[in-house]
């Protein structure tokens, strides 16, 4: 599972640096703000940053000290400058000394996100498909062939199958591999960004919009565009991207010129989209657009031999070099376990085994298992309490979700993002669900 890539901000009006914050990791970051430059310094060694991004004029420390500073210590991480518009002179001056780029005041939430997709994106990875298991061979064996084509590829799984993995490994058995492979995350996008990212945008677009950008098939030209978990696509984005996709042009938001596209389409879904489609949610053309060639990947738990090589590999990773080794024991109970997070809660057990272990053989007792909320759950006895004292249930049961989503928000470091995955949410329901506590709070004071 890739980490979510971490961008620092460094900003002393502490309602922008908020803003700031919350809205990269509504696109999928993880975000770290800091009120001065001095903080930042101290932060800078402590986590791998793949973005800077410092206001000009602070107390102590101004943004271009910080830099010349940070790039002493790591001069391949990318610094953009926040500045105000009477500043745009000294910014470019910034850029020839190795800024990468600068934010005008006031700018729109889709100028950050292009930001941070350009800059802070994790340098690609091409991991191997660990495919011990009859059931994922079968699908490898198909996506090998379908590679060699141009086809649009449809990937289908529970959250945490590997649907990326699978998606990366088209690309790189492609005659497309020495070329771009871009992908964006749907879910992980707010709506009123998206279709400036998707399709890119030119200068006065809209208010901050500064400088024209290519959008994300304008970026993967000549290459191959992973349009992950395309099903929290919203309607209305639906029918300009069928537009590109039967065209092969793209039009920029404000712009008048058509950019031809070379674009190979990949998508992914762990949704029924047929059955969206049924239910108005998805168009019926687009599916059929996207579903030229179907892969169904296998949840986990139908995929026992790769459970093995799958713990092997993590335990690798954690081991810091270490040799260690998991007993037969150990391999049976979770091979036993139905894994409803997948790979991701597989790695998630691993690590925890890991951190609890008390020498080099990891047994049954260093493995835990989450508990399903529903596991504990009587159901006469839930029957019972619904007739005798509904009311009181539904409070509990309010309750216990609003501590799920804590804790998982807290196991994530924070992040709203990694969070919904743990869940097995989106991040749009993971948002809604927020504000309905918030809501509920409010309720409760003012009463």
């Amino acid at each position: 599972m890739d980490e979510q890539p971490i961008v620092l901000v460094i900003e002393d009006d502490d309602s922008l640096r908020e803003a700031m914050c919350e809205t990269l990791e509504l696109a999928g970051y993880s975000a770290l703000g800091t009120s001065c430059g001095e903080e930042a310094l101290t932060v800078v060694d402590e986590f791998d940053f793949r973005l800077v991004i410092s206001d000009v004029q602070m107390p102590g420390l101004d943004g271009h000290e910080v830099m010349g500073l940070l790039h002493k210590k790591k001069p391949e991480m990318p610094f953009v400058l926040v500045t105000a518009f009477g500043s745009v002179g000294q910014a470019v001056n910034a850029i020839q000394k190795g800024a990468a780029d600068y934010l005008v005041k006031p700018f729109e939430a889709e100028v950050l996100i292009e930001v941070a997709s350009r800059f802070a994106c994790p340098p690609p990875s091409h991991p191997g498909v660990l495919a011990k298991d009859q059931n994922t061979r079968d699908v490898l064996r198909l996506a090998e062939r379908v590679a060699d084509s141009d086809a649009t590829v449809m990937i289908s799984g529970e959250s945490g199958t590997g649907k990326e993995v699978f998606a990366r490994f088209i690309h790189d058995h492609s005659c497309r591999a020495n070329s771009p492979f871009v992908a964006i995350n749907c879910a992980a996008i707010p709506e009123s960004m998206l279709e400036s990212i998707l399709f890119g945008y030119e200068k006065g677009a809209f208010t901050g919009a500064y400088r024209s950008r290519a959008g994300k098939f304008e970026q993967a030209n000549g290459g191959t565009l992973l349009l992950d978990e395309i099903s929290e696509l919203d309607i209305s984005i639906q029918e300009k991207l069928l537009r590109v996709l039967q065209e092969k042009e793209v039009e920029r938001l404000g712009g008048s010129d058509t950019i031809p596209l070379n674009v190979r389409v990949l998508a992914t879904t762990n949704r029924n989209l047929r059955a969206a489609v049924s239910a108005g949610e998805f168009r019926e053309d687009l599916y059929y657009r996207l579903n030229v060639f179907p892969l169904k990947l296998p949840p986990l738990r139908d995929r026992p031999k790769d459970i093995v090589a799958l713990t092997e590999h993590f335990v690798d990773r954690f081991s810091a070099g270490e040799f260690i080794s998991v007993d037969t024991g150990a391999m049976r109970k979770l091979q036993s376990h139905d894994w409803p997070g997948n790979v991701r809660e597989l790695e998630n057990v691993v690590q925890r085994a890991m951190i609890l272990r008390a020498g080099n053989v990891l047994s049954e007792v260093d493995f835990s298992f989450e508990e399903s909320p529903a596991s504990s759950i009587d159901e006469p006895l839930v029957a019972q309490e619904l007739q005798e004292n509904n009311g009181s249930l539904e409070d509990d049961l309010r309750a216990t979700e609003q501590n799920l989503i804590m804790d998982a928000i807290r196991a994530e470091g924070g992040s709203k993002q990694g969070a919904a995955e743990r869940l097995g949410i989106s991040p749009r329901t993971l948002r809604y669900k927020l504000a309905r506590f918030r809501e509920d709070s409010d309720s409760a004071i003012s009463a």
